[in-house]
């Protein structure tokens, strides 16, 4: 319940905050050209803070915060007195016209570029993309290697973390195969760098079900987890069974435990149902029952402990921080190359080359705000910058009802010399409203596993 409603409170924040900056670039470019503003609201319905300022907008706070409009003086929807028509937006040059509806999403673009340009002031810690092998039967198989390795470049796009990676991977979604190149690490001064051509020909990816770095077949480097116990939740099944700090787990219900993940899925696969542990405690073995909880949210069991970690290896971590002249050209380049990576997944969505079960609704968004913001704030930026690249360009999309559909209107009025007639605007933002829906409907639906 609680994860639930955090991640509806980032959800509204990033939301917010993304709407504000789009609707804010259509009322700024609009002032600048000479056009009355009526209205600028964030949010939809009852009205909760209003303020009217010397020009006689309104700044509104609304109920629903599930997005924002700017409402402009225009002769196509109301009636304007004579003195007034200069003020109007229809009665602006096509290019002014253009320039207001461009600047929501390319007000996106640069807030993508200011949350990633903080992001790398702030400084985030990752860790390289370091694999300890990979799964047999599996695309990255082709890979020949005993040894750990680090993974370089996608087709010559340098990574420099698994997020990057991770990113570099999302887009050969759709392709046929591409080119990965790793440095084995042996240790030594030199270490080999290898290039590998990978076929994607049987490659199946659930994104519900795995992270594409995993259906891949790259297993990443992970300290080693002991069957021992770090930690207890002193209000946990754990504590109540009474399991100690260094307690070594032997046995459940008289099944050997190999390794800390099979417990977990013991734990997990058997809510309210009492187990019998075995443990080692001070080299005396001993039987407790333990009873796990059952989570509200999933469903499984938990019990409120953690294991003891083998500390991760320094050098396999990485802190992304830089000055204020490289985190604006990182900030730049991490916009762009997000920017091209949306725009090529949207191509391979109509081509049919990407399934629409991979669209995402407002439930994947408010757990991915949630989690980013579980991490801190610059994570946060980071998950802001991605959603705001996502917006705007969605948002350029020549459906009719979208800020792309306009400005599609606006070339053909800059090509013709003439607007286009009204009844074909009518009838193609009826057409782009009923495709919007239906999109968004599919998302919706994804979030909630129904396709």
């Amino acid at each position: 319940m609680l994860t639930g409603l955090w991640n509806l409170g980032a959800f509204i924040v990033a939301l917010s905050i993304l709407v504000a900056i789009h609707e804010y670039g259509h009322f700024w470019v609009a002032r600048r050209c000479g056009v009355k503003v009526h209205r600028f609201s964030i949010g939809f319905g009852k009205v909760l803070f209003k303020r009217i300022d010397k020009f006689g907008t309104e700044f509104v706070i609304a109920a629903i915060p599930m997005g924002g409009y700017v409402k402009m003086l225009d002769g196509r929807v109301e009636s304007v007195p004579d003195e007034l028509q200069e003020f109007a937006f229809d009665k602006k040059t096509v290019w002014q016209r253009i320039a207001i509806v461009a600047a929501g999403p390319i007000a996106n673009f640069l807030l993508a570029i200011i949350a990633f340009f903080l992001m790398y002031m702030i400084g985030i810690n990752s860790a390289k993309p370091i694999a300890q092998g990979v799964i047999e039967n599996t695309p990255m198989s082709v890979i020949k290697t005993d040894q750990s390795f680090q993974v370089m470049a996608v087709n010559e796009q340098q990574v420099g973390d698994w997020e990057a990676l991770n990113l570099a991977l999302v887009g050969q979604i759709g392709e046929s195969e591409f080119n990965i190149t790793i440095k084995t690490l042996t240790g030594e001064a030199i270490e080999p760098i290898s290039n590998y051509r990978v076929s994607l020909a049987n490659w199946v990816f659930d994104p519900k079900k795995q992270s594409i770095i995993s259906s891949l077949g790259i297993s990443p480097y992970r300290s080693m987890v002991h069957l021992q116990v770090a930690d207890v939740a002193k209000d946990g099944a754990a504590f109540a069974a009474g399991l100690k700090t260094d307690d070594k787990l032997l046995a459940v219900n008289d099944e050997q435990l190999k390794d800390w993940g099979q417990f977990v899925v013991l734990i997990q696969n058997n809510p309210e149902t009492p187990l019998t542990l075995k443990i080692e405690r001070n080299k005396q073995e001993s039987l407790l029952v333990l009873t796990p909880q059952r989570h509200q949210d999933s469903g499984k069991g938990y019990i409120g402990v953690s294991p003891v970690v083998d500390p991760y290896p320094e050098a396999y971590r990485v802190t992304l921080k830089y000055g204020v002249i490289d985190a604006f050209v990182k900030g730049v380049e991490k916009t762009g190359q997000l920017t091209k990576l949306t725009f090529d997944t949207l191509i391979k969505l109509v081509t049919g080359d990407i399934s629409v079960k991979n669209l995402s609704g407002p439930v994947s968004i408010a757990k991915g705000a949630g989690m980013s913001a579980d991490y801190g704030l610059a994570y946060f930026l980071g998950f802001l910058a991605l959603i705001s690249v996502n917006l705007g360009l969605m948002n350029l999309i020549p459906l009719p009802v979208l800020d792309g559909g306009h400005l599609m209107y606006y070339f053909i009025e800059v090509v013709t010399g003439k607007p286009v007639p009204e009844k074909i605007q009518e009838f193609g933002f009826k057409v782009g409203g009923a495709i919007l829906l239906a999109l968004m409907s599919i998302a919706i639906l994804n979030d909630f596993n129904l396709l």
